[in-house]
């Protein structure tokens, strides 16, 4: 994975691969090294499937002000070939201050851009799903790394057969365990906050909870909490979706890839919290936020009755969107 430079990223970039989360973590390190290179870059971005050779020629021309510009080419492999001729002809002789990213799920179809792009000495991020315990588990320890944190292969292990294989959850699970603890994650941490069926997490009743399903979210709910899971991070989760679909919503629509650098979060987690703003209101979402706190000042606070403070956390913010709805 591509980290974020001082230096401003190659003029030409491939991101080929078909898990969505490493494409978005090297799409917003590479435009975070041009923005770090030069403040003031110019950031757009474009689908292959829908642009003419005529607009990428615009675009890639240079520019009568100067100054460093960023272009997002998405889904490569949807490019026509006159559009792929014209972007391999750009790739022989590429505009220093230009930097050109190009996102490719792999594969035969489009493979004469990727494969040209190679040629051309474009730099490649390799962005696959993995693949097998062994892959995951040094992705896991990587990512506690990257935060300073500390995760042995018994602790990774762990963490896997608790939240699943999703990458996005996965990555979720590690950022969430950073916050809860000192960054020193064994299995027993884990299994402290991650004990039971690998489907269920407090991620899982935040989700069913911000769409409104409140017997999805109270069947996921009473498991965990029959199974183990601490009642913590479940509060945390219900916590984080209602403020991440608020900071999402108030930030309007957009393309994820596009906002994720204004908003500080992986476009992965904008999308979803995009599918999860329907039916809200600002002042649901006003009132959730009141009921997702006072859930985490019980829950931390050592209220009797945990589960129960979760509970009533479901109720609320499911009344919440109702409300809001209704207003």
């Amino acid at each position: 994975m591509l980290g974020v430079n001082t230096a401003p990223p190659a003029p030409l970039l491939l991101v080929q691969g078909d898990e969505e989360l490493l494409v978005a973590r090297a799409v917003t390190a590479a435009v975070d090294a041009a923005r770090a290179a030069e403040p003031g870059a110019d950031v757009r971005e474009y689908e292959a499937g829908t642009l003419l050779p005529g607009e990428i020629a615009e675009m890639l021309s240079p520019s009568l002000f100067g100054g460093r510009r960023v272009l997002v080419l998405r889904s490569g492999q949807d490019a026509k070939k006159d559009l792929i001729t014209a972007l391999l002809a750009y790739a022989k002789n590429p505009d220093p201050d230009v930097s050109l990213i190009v996102t490719h799920l792999g594969g035969a179809k489009g493979k004469a851009l990727a494969d040209g792009l190679r040629s051309a000495g474009a730099t490649v991020v390799p962005a696959v799903k993995l693949k097998g315990d062994r892959e995951r588990i040094a992705f896991v320890r990587d990512e506690f790394r990257r935060h300073g944190g500390k995760c042995d292969e018994a602790a990774a292990s762990a963490l896997l057969a608790s939240v699943g294989n999703d990458l996005r959850e996965i990555a979720a699970a590690c950022s969430q365990l950073l916050a809860d603890t000192d960054g020193k994650i064994t299995e027993t941490v884990v299994a402290r906050y991650y004990k039971g069926r690998a489907e269920v997490s407090g991620f899982t009743v935040a989700d069913a909870a911000m769409i409104g399903d409140v017997p999805a979210a109270l069947e996921a709910l009473r498991w965990a909490l029959h199974v183990g899971v601490d009642p913590v991070p479940i509060a945390d989760a219900i916590a984080d979706g209602v403020r991440t679909v608020a900071k999402v919503a108030s930030a309007g629509r957009g393309n994820p890839y596009q906002m994720a650098g204004s908003l500080g979060m992986p476009a992965w987690k904008i999308q979803r919290a995009q599918e999860r703003s329907r039916g809200w209101t600002p002042e649901g979402l006003v009132d959730a936020m009141r009921a997702a706190a006072e859930c985490n000042a019980a829950v931390k606070g050592g209220a009797e009755d945990r589960g129960y403070a979760l509970e009533q956390a479901v109720f609320a913010v499911a009344a919440a969107r109702r409300s809001g709805g209704a207003r």
